[in-house]
């Protein structure tokens, strides 16, 4: 008999816990949102991500909040000998955050670690070829998203995305599109959506773009998306995702129906900002 009392203890104390840690979590990160955001990261920010400056008012306001978040729960870890300060914290995190705006969010639950090389890295990995045969392939890389908990970007890329931020190329947004991905199992092009209902219009809309995609890419088609969008599609869904936010116009323009998709999903309409 106390055996079973001392286990039912136990059991409440759990569930408890269990229950708590989301409301622990959300008061942490309401504290930290409550302090004044850092002069020089405004500067950081000023400097590196001038597309801050076309972002509504509102939208800033959120995304300095985010960055706060952000910085405060993940670990930066400098790569060959590459030094993580306050610059590559605030620059990497304002380019994740973006993509968290207007909507509720859990910052990127799985992932713990950005890993940060000051230029192209190197990653092996096995592979087979069209033969079948297996052999050790050596990929030179400028983001990757794992779903290990792991994110590895190169600094280089990273500023040179920031610095242009219309030119659709956006090395932290697409790796953190793949997170977004990844947070209901393996990337397949279809992150978690507000709504079940939501899915067989995302099927139906994206499919078609990303068969017109790898069309173009075959026939070497001129097209708005990186062909590198064509590989699969969870690349499509982050190279469109990196589009969406720098190419706006274009992209509504020419791809009404994929454009209106990824801003029920982002809650956002980046076409109104510039």
């Amino acid at each position: 008999m106390f055996a079973l009392l001392a286990l039912i203890i136990v059991s409440i104390i759990a569930i408890g816990l269990i229950v708590s840690k989301p409301m622990r979590t959300q008061r942490h990160r309401e504290k930290i949102t409550l302090q004044p955001f850092p002069k020089a990261w405004r500067n950081i920010l000023k400097r590196r991500f001038p597309y801050f400056k076309a972002m509504p008012t509102d939208l800033q306001l959120q995304l300095k909040k985010h960055i706060q978040v952000f910085i405060a729960e993940k670990e930066f870890v400098g790569c060959d000998g590459f030094e993580i300060t306050d610059e590559v914290k605030v620059t990497i995190a304002a380019q994740a955050c973006l993509l968290l705006l207007n909507r509720k969010t859990n910052f990127y639950p799985k992932l713990k670690q950005i890993l940060v090389y000051p230029y192209a890295f190197i990653v092996e990995k096995r592979g087979t070829d069209f033969a079948g045969v297996e052999s050790n392939q050596r990929n030179v890389l400028l983001g990757e998203s794992w779903g290990n908990g792991k994110i590895i970007l190169s600094w280089k890329s990273t500023l040179d995305g920031a610095a242009d931020p219309f030119d659709g190329q956006n090395v932290v947004i697409h790796e953190f599109a793949h997170q977004l991905d990844q947070e209901n199992g393996q990337a397949n092009g279809a992150p978690p959506l507000r709504d079940i209902t939501n899915y067989s219009t995302w099927s139906k809309v994206l499919g078609q773009e990303f068969e017109n995609l790898q069309h173009c890419a075959k026939q070497q088609v001129p097209s708005l998306f990186n062909y590198y969008g064509a590989t699969n599609p969870a690349e499509f869904f982050a190279v469109i995702s990196e589009t969406f936010f720098e190419k706006p116009h274009e992209f509504y323009q020419r791809h009404n129906l994929l454009y209106k998709e990824l801003s029920q999903f982002y809650q956002l309409d980046p076409i109104n900002w510039h």
